[in-house]
């Protein structure tokens, strides 16, 4: 495993971080292909076994479910202080008002849930699930930096919005003299690179770190063209990644992970791993393979011929955030 700092912190993150949405009761939540406790301790130990000791779920994940699988299995296979924990907060909870949202009454009872689910008495990296157009940057921000000071939180993190919003919260902080985010977590990958745009640049000139969900464009890019899997056949987010533009991004893939002898998503999360802003990319893993290539991409360096023959067939696209 090879490691970094988030951003311009001095927060210390294994290379690969494992996304936790891939487990929790799929009863209690909003994917029916989640996999249960029992076998998500699998991965969970597995992650340890080779260093990713970056966990990233969110209070919404699987109605709070993937926060208890995460906790308990810190118990089982790690020690607290030696994994980075991250979750977050947005996303609608409860039907009351502190339900969802980042207004201060939200933020302070989610966080006190999360804490409990989790079965820790901090959390590493905090996020703000998604903008909230209806609270004052300001109430959102000094909330957060009152969980930093009380201990509850010790690093704050934005996800999935556009960068004005991003630098709106980020000036707030400054201005006030309260905790500014140090990570942002966007989609970003070979298939969707809109975030190149404004919200990289502006990360790169602040030293935020990234941490991009979906690497692999939920699995588009570390499979050929047509091959269907169990979540691609039933998510339809997963399926947004079929449109005819990515075909010939995913067959370049295919062609490097060819010419190089090695699993497509390898060589789909090596390009994410060349980019300078990011610091930690967020797998999910649901088969035994997925971790082991996630963490042999560290290996792989592509050349600028084979990042310029990934990037070139790219076509913009409308920006969204799932």
């Amino acid at each position: 495993m090879e490691f970094t700092r988030l951003g311009r912190t001095g927060l210390r993150v294994s290379r690969v971080g494992l996304g936790c949405m891939s487990y929790g009761d799929a009863a209690a939540g909003m994917h029916g292909w989640t996999l249960d406790e029992e076998a998500s301790a699998s991965f969970f130990r597995q992650a340890v076994e080779l260093g990713v000791t970056f966990w990233d779920t969110a209070n919404v994940y699987q109605g709070g479910t993937s926060e208890e699988f995460a906790g308990r299995a810190i118990g089982r296979f790690a020690r607290r202080e030696e994994i980075v924990l991250a979750t977050k907060v947005s996303g609608r909870m409860h039907d009351g008002p502190g339900g969802a949202g980042l207004s201060r009454k939200a933020i302070l009872e989610q966080a006190e849930a999360s804490l409990r689910r989790l079965g820790t008495d901090y959390i590493d990296v905090y996020y703000v699930h998604r903008f909230d157009p209806e609270t004052p940057v300001e109430e959102t921000m000094r909330a957060l930096d009152d969980l930093v000071r009380a201990g509850k939180v010790r690093y704050l993190g934005a996800s999935s919005m556009w960068a004005w919003q991003f630098a709106k919260m980020q000036h707030a902080a400054v201005l006030n003299g309260w905790t500014a985010f140090s990570a942002m977590q966007d989609q970003y990958n070979v298939l969707k690179r809109e975030e190149e745009r404004d919200m990289i640049p502006m990360c790169l000139d602040q030293g935020v770190g990234l941490t991009p969900y979906s690497p692999l464009a939920k699995g588009r890019a570390a499979r050929p063209w047509g091959a269907p899997t169990a979540r691609s056949s039933s998510d339809a987010v997963a399926r947004a990644f079929d449109r005819d533009a990515d075909e010939a991004v995913v067959n370049a893939v295919e062609k490097v992970a060819t010419g190089r002898g090695v699993a497509m998503a390898q060589v789909a999360l090596a390009w994410v791993l060349s980019k300078p802003v990011v610091s930690c990319p967020i797998v999910g893993a649901t088969k035994p393979h997925h971790l082991a290539d996630a963490v042999a991409a560290l290996g792989l360096r592509l050349t600028e011929d084979e990042i310029t023959a990934l990037e070139a067939p790219y076509r913009p696209q409308d920006n969204y955030w799932w």
